[in-house]
């Protein structure tokens, strides 16, 4: 009963929010309709807690960098944008172009800023990464970018893909990484919700200055270990290393 709730309450505040968004879109600037976002994600986390039962408790946000920062993310489930624009100001984000193909999607993304880039990845959409993301670092934005490119079931991880490492290195901006064991409670695109408390964290911030392969290895180590050290917590099972999946397609 509470997913069935949950999946009429979501419809419902996604598509007045995205008709109001739509309508605010036609105002001079980003600043109306990033409002309505913003509000928009907030009644999102209401009903997750409220109607399906997930609370979310929040760790870390006294580490978050002063001024324009990267946040580099695990991505368990859609929930996790939700809880980063609803907690994060002045936050632009890099997705796939996939999302481009739904009606009213692609002007409200160009609108907000969004970083689109090829979902097949490669040097073209390494560029395009590169030159979307100069603009938000320009204007002073936080970037949220999920590393792996895909949903990950919990005690799962795909191969972290090297453009927020390129990102950091053109912009010289910290990294902040954030686990989160939201997965148990909200899987991937998944009807089912479990009602329970998930938590997603901030971790310490990676200075620019290091090397491709190093910085890679320090984000990776610290957004599975966290993840997994939370979900461990969650399910009272012992901490285990995730699991290497190869991506779909």
């Amino acid at each position: 009963m509470r997913s069935a709730a949950f999946a009429a309450a979501y419809w419902t505040l996604s598509v007045f929010y995205a008709l109001l968004a739509a309508a605010l879109a036609a105002l001079p600037g980003r600043a109306p309709m990033a409002w309505a976002i913003r509000l928009y994600t907030r009644r999102m986390l209401w009903a997750m807690r409220w109607i399906a039962g997930i609370k979310v408790e929040l760790k870390g946000l006294e580490r978050l960098p002063a001024g324009a920062f990267i946040v580099a993310a695990k991505h368990h489930s859609w929930g996790d944008g939700f809880v980063m624009f609803a907690n994060i100001d002045n936050l632009a984000f890099v997705t796939g172009d996939h999302l481009e193909k739904i009606p009213l999607l692609r002007g409200l993304l160009r609108k907000l800023g969004a970083i689109v880039v090829d979902s097949c990845g490669g040097p073209e959409a390494r560029r395009a990464l590169s030159q979307s993301a100069a603009a938000a670092a320009a204007e002073g934005r936080r970037i949220l970018i999920y590393p792996e490119g895909h949903l990950a079931r919990p005690g799962e991880r795909y191969r972290y893909r090297s453009g927020v490492f390129y990102m950091q290195r053109d912009f010289g901006l910290p990294v902040t990484p954030v686990a989160t064991n939201l997965g148990l409670f909200w899987r991937q695109q998944d009807f089912r919700k479990t009602p329970g408390t998930a938590t997603v964290e901030f971790l310490e911030p990676i200075p620019p200055g290091l090397s491709r392969g190093e910085f890679l290895s320090r984000l990776e180590a610290a957004v599975e270990g966290r993840t997994q050290e939370l979900i461990a917590q969650a399910t009272g099972r012992p901490v285990e290393p995730s699991v290497l999946v190869a991506a779909p397609g």
